[in-house]
């Protein structure tokens, strides 16, 4: 399909805001997918350029965070492997079962962490000894898989169900939790291109225009999460959180509540 240049200029910088927003608190496809969606792209076909944008985003912010000594990919190597499984099988499930029951409880799940920001103490640092919940290879397993299932399978929230249970679960701090969690997420993403390039789905001059962006704005993004450490993400997270719950209802459920208004 043919883009004008304005268009595309204007794709890169929503990219690069997405990319920005992504990389602290997730969320970023809230913003790129129905800006592809409004310019023309086909549905199938956006989904695909969103995911091949989306991935130079996490990859630039993953990149920055391993540089920075935030996270070893050696030490979630497992957690690498598991997830890429786990996204490949939900992105070759797809279009063989019903999303529409995943489709009904995100909304209430993302509304669920972000009334856990909101009410629930900030966490430490993990420097010294932490208590953690469950250990590195039972995390890799079961929400390395599970989640990277759902990403591949539909997607919404993956960053803030990833930061979320390392949070929880393995007692990490939010600046902590989101560099493992872009790793993750980078991981999920490419399993999930694989299975749309060989489709043959992305526009490549749209994803390519507005994957630069996304690097751009990732980038920039990930250095936030270190300087200014859990003072930006927190209130992000939430908001994003709620952005997330609320498009997805009504997106279900607009009918009924245009009728209560």
């Amino acid at each position: 399909m043919d883009i004008s240049v304005e268009l595309l200029t204007m794709l890169f910088f929503v990219a690069a805001i997405a990319g920005w927003i992504d990389a602290i608190a997730g969320g970023g496809g809230l913003i790129t997918m129905p800006a592809l969606l409004a310019v023309g792209v086909p549905p199938a076909q956006a989904i695909a350029t969103n995911k091949l944008q989306g991935s130079f985003g996490s990859f630039s912010s993953t990149l920055y965070f391993i540089r920075s000594g935030l996270v070893s990919l050696r030490e979630m190597r497992l957690a690498i492997l598991c997830t890429f499984i786990g996204a490949v099988c939900g992105a070759g499930c797809v279009q063989l079962v019903d999303a529409s029951i995943l489709t009904s409880l995100i909304p209430l799940l993302l509304l669920g962490i972000s009334a856990y920001f909101l009410l629930v103490p900030q966490p430490v640092s993990s420097s010294g000894e932490k208590s953690v919940a469950i250990s590195e290879a039972v995390f890799a397993l079961c929400i390395g898989t599970c989640v990277g299932f759902y990403d591949g399978f539909f997607g919404p929230g993956t960053g803030a169900i990833f930061a979320i249970a390392f949070v929880t679960l393995m007692r990490f701090s939010l600046v902590e939790a989101t560099a493992r969690t872009k790793v993750l997420n980078f991981t999920s993403n490419i399993a999930a291109l694989i299975f749309f390039i060989i489709a043959g789905l992305p526009i490549w001059k749209v994803g390519l225009v507005m994957a630069a962006g996304q690097f751009l704005g990732a980038r920039t993004g990930a250095k936030i999460v270190i300087s200014k450490g859990q003072k930006w993400i927190r209130p992000l997270v939430v908001t994003m959180c709620i952005l997330m719950a609320l498009k997805l209802l009504w997106e279900q459920h607009q009918q009924w509540l245009l009728s209560m208004l």
